[in-house]
């Protein structure tokens, strides 16, 4: 046990128990910070304002690796930024309406462009959305049907990218947690290994085409669509096919340049260097300004829009990552008084034999379900648990890995699950419908997943492989055939499916 005893314990249960209360995970992360400094100084508090200040903030913020992670992520920004004033991604999603011809044809076009574009959770469904709306319509396919593809293919498939603002993201704690452990491997070899073992992404991005294949729904889903056709909405609305959009090349050139950099430079590092943290940024910054400048030139080619306006845009992209960098910067702070505290040699000492090493990816899954639930927040979660986590599975010797991943699948679970959280609130936005709706009829289909995957981390961590997943996988199959035969019901043996 530490030396400050279960006073370092604080810090960790304050902002669990604040960013629950509050859904402030600013606020959360700021009072978690000052009681360890308070702790670390005596409890003067006007000392322990000056540590946060001086030996938390401002070290994190002055740290080379953290303001490189901080450009990467701002650069980021700008580019997705442009691309949708662009049209770009617009131009894409509307490319996809050409093969629909029938309800499964549309749902699996939407999942389809859902993953591709990946650069931004928020910003599919809002591109993906208005487009595919008059589909749905015209399919008779009710809007909670759509809003759950939207929502469940947003941050999973941004998840799994390490190249894109998730990715830096969850690196930029990575790193931190990383050093303050005295682990000395890279976040982005890390990201990397903890790929296989997010199976919750996964899962749900599986689970939609399984679903989709069987024709059915079952729970609120089912009564949904039943009444949607019960309906018979007959309002006349505009073919998606006849919306205007933007060349297909503001999104294929801009892609091609951002991927074509990425892998040219890391295979050029790998073979030529070693493959750093910061030659892995570096390349990033130059990526995301090059795929951005590319971006620009075709602007300013096909919609005549001034090289100057669109360096306004890309800086008004970088200010919208602001809020990111101030929770980074905070997480931050907070993993470096934990460590100072020792909070991990406290909750090993206090665990003991009690809880086994095999089992805590499990624990850290729910836990991190619940603080993401309650928030809204999967990013904030992210912040609060990375830090307390890797710590303590590296204490008591749990699969690292795996933990990790337990973090940002939990914090994934709730986020899906949260009423309160951005990426739900945008999806029923997107698909124009009730958000209660879409909350309700999504919550059954993602405890599925959720169920399945805290399975899944309960029998790896006594067999860490990231092959089990293709059981999971296999599982989430039959099992949802075996829901979708007993209690489902098909859209077609209410109406005849029209066809467009």
């Amino acid at each position: 046990m530490s030396e400050y005893g279960l006073w370092s314990l604080l810090p960790p249960i304050l902002t669990v128990i604040l960013a629950i209360m509050t859904r402030n995970i600013i606020l959360a992360l700021l009072l978690g910070i000052f009681s360890g400094s308070l702790i670390l100084s005596g409890f003067n508090p006007f000392v322990a304002i000056l540590d946060v200040i001086e030996e938390r903030i401002f070290v994190q913020t002055s740290s080379s690796s953290n303001i490189q992670v901080l450009l990467v992520i701002m650069c980021i920004g700008g580019f997705i930024k442009l691309l949708d004033v662009s049209g770009g991604a617009n131009a894409f999603a509307k490319g996809m309406i050409g093969i629909i011809s029938s309800r499964k044809r549309a749902q699996f076009s939407t999942w389809l462009a859902g993953i591709a574009i990946f650069f931004t959770d928020s910003g599919n469904a809002l591109i993906i959305g208005p487009l595919f709306r008059p589909i749905y319509r015209e399919l008779k396919i009710c809007k909670e049907k759509f809003a759950y593809i939207l929502d469940s293919t947003s941050s999973p498939i941004c998840i799994l990218i390490p190249f894109i603002g998730w990715g830096a993201y969850i690196m930029g704690l990575l790193d931190q947690a990383y050093l303050d452990n005295g682990l000395t491997e890279s976040s982005f070899t890390v990201l990397i290994k903890v790929i296989p073992f997010q199976f919750y992404a996964w899962l749900t991005l599986a689970a939609v085409p399984i679903i989709i294949w069987t024709n059915r729904d079952f729970g609120p889903m089912r009564l949904a669509q039943e009444n949607y056709l019960a309906s018979e909405i007959k309002e006349e609305t505009p073919k998606a096919a006849e919306v205007e959009a933007p060349p297909l090349s503001l999104f294929i050139v801009p892609l091609t340049v951002l991927l074509g950099l990425i892998a040219g430079f890391l295979t050029w590092y790998a073979i030529e260097d070693s493959l750093t943290s910061s030659h892995i940024r570096s390349t990033l910054i130059l990526a995301y300004v090059s795929a951005g400048t590319s971006s620009a030139l075709l602007m300013l080619k096909y919609q005549k829009v001034a090289l100057n306006d669109s360096l306004n845009t890309f800086i008004k992209g970088t200010e919208s990552m602001v809020f990111v960098v101030i929770i980074l910067i905070f997480a931050w702070s907070l993993g470096s008084v934990i460590k100072d505290l020792g909070t991990a040699a406290t909750i090993s000492a206090l665990v003991g034999d009690s809880i086994s090493p095999a089992a805590l990816p499990a624990i850290v899954f729910i836990l991190g379900a619940v603080v993401s639930l309650s928030t809204g927040s999967s990013w904030g979660t992210f912040a609060i648990l990375l830090a307390l986590a890797i710590p303590v599975a590296n204490t008591i010797g749990a699969p690292l890995y795996l933990t990790v991943a337990a973090v940002l699948s939990g914090g994934l679970f709730g986020d899906h699950t949260s009423p309160i959280s951005d990426t739900t609130v945008l999806a029923s936005l997107a698909a124009d419908c009730p958000h209660v709706n879409h909350v309700t009829t999504q919550l059954h289909y993602a405890l599925i997943t959720g169920g399945i995957t805290f399975l899944t981390y309960l029998l790896a961590g006594y067999y860490p492989s990231p092959w089990i997943l293709i059981p999971a996988v296999l599982v989430l199959f039959f099992t949802i055939q075996l829901i979708m035969g007993k209690w489902g019901a098909s859209p077609d043996s209410h109406q005849p499916q029209p066809s467009i």
